[in-house]
């Protein structure tokens, strides 16, 4: 099936191929297909022997496959890239784009539980071989490991008091659907902020669902072992937490305190950082609302 432009319309489309800085026989990587927007850009600039590998969890992404014989799509989470890569004979590419967040495909279909527009059930699960749904975190997660959820991932101040909320529902009823959890929470959403503060709540449900920030690490880290030397990684984040840490592993290699300096004293660092920070400019963010938080940071593997 040929890719509809409603599926996902691709953000940073030339700036995030063109940092990848691509050689027309290299192998890439597009570690989140989607709707294959960055895939035939990318495949667009390749000669008939460079290879283009693309990962997807949700097997919707799979109707947009694209027939060519250099383009193989693989319906598994990024987080074991090396290992897939491995399976088809790569043990090293030549650049690797992540899209990171969720597409538009999963916030408009309403039955996937993503978006705040609709009532539909619990669910958030960018693979539907997820065990873990929304349900789930939301019904049978502990007041210590729901506070933390809150307060980690969607920043909330107020988590202990919405951890609280939830247990003292739950044992009346299940909460089964977003119309019921959105009631549920709803002492916490003054109407002159409660679609953002409702959006951070929903983040923080979806990424511990889908194990966002530890899938994001285990990338980042086998990014690094598959690149060849002068290798480039172009990713776009769309919140804070994940933006923090790519920046610190292409700034540092590691997600927490500084490298070892050597003799000289100094740093010994993995990554060289390629230009500076790019955000969508203001014509982008009118054609494609969902861009308007999207940060790519560029780096070369030294």
């Amino acid at each position: 099936m040929m890719m509809t432009m409603d599926y996902h319309n691709p953000v940073l489309l030339r700036e995030t191929v063109d940092g990848l800085n691509i050689k027309p026989d290299g192998v890439y990587v597009d570690v989140t297909f989607g709707g294959g927007g960055h895939s035939r850009e990318i495949l667009s600039r390749l000669w008939p022997n460079g290879k283009l590998f693309a990962f997807d969890q949700d097997e919707d992404a799979l109707e947009n496959a694209i027939d060519d014989e250099r383009f193989t799509l693989i319906n598994e989470n990024f987080r074991f890239i090396k290992r897939f890569l491995r399976f088809y004979g790569i043990k090293s590419v030549d650049g690797i784009l992540a899209d990171l967040g969720v597409s538009s495909h999963q916030f408009d279909v309403a039955e996937r539980g993503f978006s705040t527009r609709f009532d539909a059930e619990l669910d958030m699960r960018m693979s539907r071989k997820n065990d873990l749904s929304a349900f789930r975190v939301v019904n049978e997660y502990d007041e210590t490991n729901l506070r933390r959820v809150f307060l980690d991932y969607g920043e909330l101040k107020n988590a202990p008091a919405i951890a609280r909320v939830i247990l003292e529902a739950r044992e009346h009823d299940e909460i089964r659907n977003t119309e019921q959890l959105k009631y549920v929470l709803s002492r916490f959403l003054p109407a002159h902020k409660s679609h953002k503060i409702l959006a951070q709540m929903y983040q923080a449900i979806r990424i511990e669902v889908n194990q966002e920030m530890e899938v994001l690490k285990e990338f980042l880290e086998q990014s690094l072992e598959i690149l060849n030397p002068n290798g480039r990684l172009s990713v776009i984040s769309y919140h804070s937490l994940e933006d923090r840490l790519v920046k610190r592993y292409i700034k540092n290699g590691m997600f927490e305190g500084e490298p070892e300096r050597d003799f000289f004293g100094n740093f010994s660092v993995p990554f060289k950082t390629i230009g500076k920070l790019i955000v969508p400019d203001n014509a982008e963010i009118k054609i494609n609302n969902r861009a308007r938080s999207a940060k790519l940071r560029i780096a070369e593997k030294i």
